[in-house]
């Protein structure tokens, strides 16, 4: 499979087609949705941000399927190897909810029936995360407030095609992300402690069936800052969204595998998993301690995702040939197949 680097320019053609396809470490094409030509009903957008420290983590989710909105809290707790996750739905949304065309500036908001999301991105790139959920745990009110200190660095970016010609996917990840917060639960009140976290904004026109491994680490190693996105499994890519992050700068590997245990035939999230490269450039074991796990089917929708939270292990070669060798960082590796 080659890789192809991108250039300036607009995402889609006048048929609305991808222009190119391929990957760039900043996001150098311009996402318009009215330049879809496609099916209204089939254009996805969202921002999901994970941010956490050894203790805890918090995920939030604000997605516009088009048939559907929605807004999703999940409360991981690593030291009781728990989780709570609560959603919201809206119908037809359509685009109403103005997702941001730039990942690095813009707001977006979500309210549903006693829940309230928000992100906001200023003019110097400082994010604002904040959520109200009542009834969280069917009678507490949850609450948070994440800052993000702005990103100066390398992301990646990657533009991939799918079998038919007017579905794509555009999607930037964002890694290391360094801020400060709080959330509360009830009578629990927690402040994050040097905490760190990422950003996955994606935009496109998917097909109905798909399925896709997707790992996330954002962490300091010896005062460094480093990361690894990982992704693979989705569309007929001209590109990979495999990189290591050291220090601000992306290092792009080829081709890696998620070797997920299986036990008596069925796939054990919770046994140790490896991954590797196909270069000999990365080496790591993931250790799960919470398979945060979402099963859904409504009519002809369906959803198996595990996202599988733990400690990552292991050494990475940066393009110069240096070794990171990193243990015990807090991450996340997952495994989704969806019908929608």
């Amino acid at each position: 499979m080659s890789e192809r680097l991108l250039g300036e320019g607009d995402l889609l053609d006048r048929n609305g087609a991808l222009a190119d396809s391929g990957y760039a470490f900043s996001q150098v094409r311009k996402y318009d949705r009215t330049a879809i030509k496609s099916r209204r009903l089939r254009i996805k957008e969202w921002d999901y941000y994970c941010f956490g420290d050894s203790r805890y983590a918090v995920a939030l989710t604000v997605a516009d399927n088009s048939y559907m909105s929605l807004g999703s809290v999940s409360l991981l707790d690593f030291s009781r190897l728990g989780y709570i996750t609560e959603s919201k739905i809206g119908l037809l949304s359509k685009g109403k909810l103005g997702m941001p065309s730039d990942c690095g500036r813009g707001s977006v908001k979500f309210a549903k029936g006693g829940a309230e999301i928000s992100f906001d991105t200023d003019a110097d790139g400082k994010r604002e995360l904040r959520c109200v959920f009542e009834k969280f745990r069917k009678k507490d009110t949850f609450e948070c407030e994440i800052t993000l200190e702005p990103y100066v660095g390398d992301n990646i970016t990657v533009a991939v095609p799918f079998a038919k010609p007017r579905q794509f996917y555009y999607n930037t990840k964002v890694n290391c992300l360094r801020g400060s917060g709080r959330f509360s639960l009830g009578s629990e009140k927690y402040e994050f402690d040097n905490g760190s976290g990422c950003l996955d904004w994606g935009r496109g026109v998917w097909p109905y069936k798909n399925r896709w491994y997707w790992s996330s680490l954002s962490c300091d190693v010896d005062g460094n800052s480093f990361g690894l996105n990982l992704g693979y499994g989705f569309g007929q890519p001209t590109a990979t969204e495999n990189v290591i992050f050291y220090n601000g700068k992306a290092h792009k590997l080829g081709n890696v595998d998620f070797d997920i245990p299986y036990t008596f035939g069925e796939v054990n999230y919770l046994k140790p998993w490896t991954i590797k490269d196909d270069a000999g450039r990365l080496e790591v074991m993931f250790y799960p301690l919470v398979d945060r796990r979402d099963k859904m089917r409504a009519l002809w929708l369906m959803t198996d995702q595990h996202q599988v939270f733990g400690r990552f292990y292991g050494k990475a070669v940066l393009d110069d040939g240096s070794i990171v060798s990193f243990a015990d960082k807090p991450g996340f590796a997952e495994r989704v197949i969806n019908k929608w």
